[in-house]
């Protein structure tokens, strides 16, 4: 089977990994990163110019790396084949190997911040998307706190600059995710001196690529996996499901 997978860029090693191991054929997009801090409109609207591009002749499916990501894919259609999407929140549950095990390891660690390879590397610090504005800056990530002032006036602007300045304020916990693909331990370090430069405290946890694994294999179980029909568009549900197919 040849597939055409197109992935967050968050799961470069990983996906290279399980590519070179598949027995099926993928052909592979990473996007950036940053396609999530533009909100989900725009995420959508740039991940169907994706696939609206893949040629159908030469793929007998199209499979994500993605998760349902902030409905950033809620309303990708299908073109002439069928798109695949595991049924994830976010790409955490990738790493972890099922939404169950994410839900079970988060409610049991509140306050948890992770790390995997792509979020060290790619996660932060990163010019993405030339000339398109994140969220981020669209709220006044790049102002000074007396431009945001006068733009939004001193009440509106002390919130705007709190919310900003302090994103990780409800983190107590860094959890650093071990896929098996790490070169050395330079990850697991560059994560454990984050921990204590932030105060936190730490933990290393074996992760689980079975998802993802299967995801390339076409083992498209339907607890695991939705599978989009040609035509067809990915809804949100708000149940174990978390993703379905919409005519």
């Amino acid at each position: 089977m040849k597939l055409k997978l197109i992935s967050c860029e968050i799961l470069y090693r990983e996906m290279c990994h399980l590519v070179a191991r598949s027995r099926n054929q993928v052909d592979v997009e990473f996007l950036p990163k940053g396609l999530h801090d533009l909100g989900a409109p725009k995420m959508l609207h740039e991940l169907q110019r994706v696939v609206d591009a893949v040629d159908p002749a030469r793929y007998s499916a199209i499979v994500l790396g993605y998760g349902l990501c902030g409905t950033g894919i809620v309303g990708l259609q299908a073109p002439a084949i069928p798109v695949v999407v595991p049924r994830a929140h976010d790409c955490i549950t990738f790493f972890l190997g099922s939404k169950e095990h994410y839900l079970e390891y988060f409610h049991n660690n509140p306050g948890v911040y992770f790390r995997t390879t792509g979020w060290i590397e790619r996660g932060e610090n990163l010019v993405q998307l030339a000339g398109q504005v994140s969220i981020h800056e669209q709220l006044g990530g790049q102002m000074s706190y007396d431009d945001l002032v006068a733009k939004y006036g001193e009440e509106n602007a002390r919130y705007i600059w709190d919310q900003l300045a302090d994103y990780t304020r409800y983190y107590r916990q860094l959890t650093f995710i071990e896929t098996g693909i790490e070169p050395d331990r330079t990850f697991e370090e560059t994560a454990r001196q984050e921990a204590e430069r932030r105060g936190w405290a730490f933990e290393k946890i074996t992760g689980n690529l079975s998802l993802l694994e299967r995801l390339l294999e076409g083992q498209w179980d339907e607890a695991d996996f939705l599978v989009v029909p040609p035509g067809s568009r990915i809804g949100a549900r708000y149940d174990e499901q978390i993703v379905e197919a919409k005519p």
